[in-house]
């Protein structure tokens, strides 16, 4: 069977797509904050530090579109909105809730891992020799 999405197979898709979602970082803080509660638009967007109006629309839209939060409309005056999770944006949360504790639990891990890596790298380079080759960690 020929995938439909150049060369990501069908069995593939769905993962890449998730991935490319929780990826966006704007759309895992929006996902997180409203994990703890239901918010209203400026509400979410002064919890959500740095996000523009605009990416903050666009998110919220592609969330509802993907079935991951829902959009409240309360027949006030002025008109309020509100948006919360979805069962299925909560279920969602979790799995992110665990990547941020291990980046959290890890960083500084990676911070250790790119100084030697960078350390190596510079020495290769003033030193004139080729790349050495990355020796695979033991397993155990």
């Amino acid at each position: 069977m020929k995938p439909r999405h150049g060369h990501i197979s069908e069995n593939c898709r769905p993962i890449s797509e998730v991935l490319s979602l929780i990826g966006d970082k704007w759309t895992s803080l929006i996902i997180e904050r409203l994990n703890e509660e239901p918010l209203r638009f400026n509400a979410l967007k002064r919890r959500v530090d740095g996000i523009s109006q605009k990416v903050l629309t666009s998110s919220l839209r592609a969330l509802e579109r993907d079935g991951f939060l829902e959009r409240i409309e309360h027949p006030t005056v002025p008109p309020s909105v509100e948006y919360r999770l979805t069962a299925f944006g909560h279920e969602l949360a979790q799995p992110l809730s665990a990547l941020k504790q291990f980046a959290l639990a890890n960083a500084g891990r990676m911070e250790a891992a790119r100084a030697m890596y960078d350390a190596r790298v510079s020495a290769e380079k003033t030193s004139g020799r080729p790349p050495q080759p990355i020796q695979p960690a033991a397993m155990g």
